[in-house]
């Protein structure tokens, strides 16, 4: 089937150039996905898809144009193939449009452990859904009901070739398992919900769906009783999943596309320094069995390990090669894509180099500060770096979680935020393209009662 459709792509290729297309690249996605939620045991919601799709671009001088079909009868493609070369024939004239040079293409498609070939049954994987609810009821007589459960998985294969003599595929797997449960007490009329979650390449290397339900009750348990707090400013230290939205933040600031729109507060910024020297992030396209890694990009470019922010210095941004001539650089490797889309710039394994300082040492350093585990709304301005959002966390004491807190604002410039990282944590895990371990911020606006 593999050899199928390379054949087919090579052959779409040769009729684009034949109907007038300066240049053309095709992709090809063909994956099957599974999805089950239950709820208190029963099966709420269950779905299992295949799908293939084929998705074509084709460049009539510096015109361009994409389409997609997921029908793949000949008639259908030769359409498919036609009507694409006429709306780039029809479309205004871009001068940094056109495919990467043909000696820039990946050569080297390593192994990156991205696909796994187990394949459960149905039955199965609604029991794991169940076993991560039934663990998350049975961890804490305050965990009164649940949200629900859920378990995904899903398995494929991506196909890229153009015409300048690129053509290349892998494949990859995704299993994930997560659940929401809700706390409630009997001496606190509210109640509160939180949940956890696992995500792995490879089935056998996903956590127990019963430490995952365990965690989403420990977290759930741990806000009951959350007050408000008054404003004021102190430290903020961000959980592993805050801090990488945080670092989500910058990946967003840093994108090809919003350098060269105007929309980043780091236009500029190459070789300046953002953060204290104990701060490293990389993006590695390349990290084994990472759910971001792939052995080349969008484009068919290699894919690799770039140093974004070197000992505090900015040193790369992340750019496709649209928006890397746009800017006059080259591309970073990160194109990233949907079938049927032009590319644009896109993390891959986006992460902050883990510390020194345990997540317990940190937390220990503060007299009186906000520990963050949650982070609602989107206040996050790119032009300026402005940070303003909705929180939640516990409250720190004399080097101690003390309560739990909540209906709170965190503020800030995401400048000065950076700038004013003091601590960073040992506890770096993958469970995501963008990823961070703990960190701890001097000091930021709270705004409360």
């Amino acid at each position: 089937m593999e050899q199928d459709l390379k054949q087919l792509a090579a052959d779409m290729l040769d009729l684009a150039e034949k109907q007038g297309a300066d240049g053309a690249e095709v992709i090809i996605a063909d994956g099957e996905t599974f999805s089950v939620q239950v709820r208190l045991s029963a099966v709420e919601r269950l779905t299992k898809a295949r799908e293939k799709r084929l998705g074509l671009r084709v460049f009539v001088g510096q015109r361009s144009a994409s389409a997609s079909t997921s029908d793949f009868s000949r008639e259908a493609l030769r359409g498919l193939v036609s009507d694409t070369c006429t709306m780039a024939a029809a479309v205004a004239e871009d001068d940094m449009s056109g495919l990467p040079p043909g000696d820039l293409m990946a050569g080297d498609l390593p192994d990156l452990d991205l696909y796994d070939p187990t394949r459960l049954s149905t039955e199965a994987q609604i029991e794991l859904a169940r076993q991560a609810e039934g663990s998350a009821l049975a961890a804490d007589a305050r965990i009164t009901n649940s949200e629900g459960a859920e378990f995904d998985s899903s398995s494929g294969m991506v196909l890229l070739g153009n015409t300048r003599g690129f053509l290349g595929e892998y494949r990859s797997s995704h299993f994930s398992v997560s659940v929401s449960p809700i706390a409630s007490a009997p001496d606190s009329t509210g109640m509160q919900r939180d949940y956890w979650y696992a995500v792995q390449r490879r089935f056998s290397r996903l956590e127990s769906p019963e430490s995952v339900g365990r965690e989403a009750a420990r977290r759930a348990v741990r806000r009951l009783g959350a007050r408000k707090l008054s404003t004021r400013r102190a430290p903020v230290i961000f959980d592993p999943e805050t801090a990488g939205s945080l670092l989500g933040n910058l990946c967003s600031a840093i994108s090809g596309h919003a350098l060269y729109k105007g929309a980043s507060f780091l236009i500029g910024r190459l070789g300046t320094r953002l953060a204290p020297e104990f701060v490293t992030i990389y993006d590695d396209g390349r990290r084994p069995g990472g759910l971001g890694s792939r052995p080349f990009d969008g484009e068919g470019l290699p894919t690799r390990k770039t140093t974004v922010v070197d000992s505090g210095v900015l040193t790369s941004y992340l750019l496709d090669t649209y928006s890397g001539r746009k800017l006059g650089m080259p591309s970073t490797g990160n194109a990233s894509r949907a079938v049927g889309e032009s590319p644009s710039a896109g993390p891959t394994n986006f992460y902050l180099v883990p510390g020194t300082v345990a997540p317990e040492e940190m937390i220990r350093s503060v007299r009186g500060g906000l520990y963050v585990t949650e982070l609602i709304g989107f206040g996050v301005n790119m032009v300026t770096g402005d940070y303003s959002r909705g929180a939640a966390g516990q409250w720190i004491e004399n080097g101690e979680l003390a309560y739990p807190v909540e209906e709170i604002t965190i503020a800030g410039n995401l400048k000065q935020m950076l700038a004013d990282i003091e601590m960073v944590g040992t506890d770096l895990e993958f469970r995501g393209r963008i990823a961070s371990p703990t960190i701890k911020i001097g000091e930021m606006m709270i705004a409360g009662n």
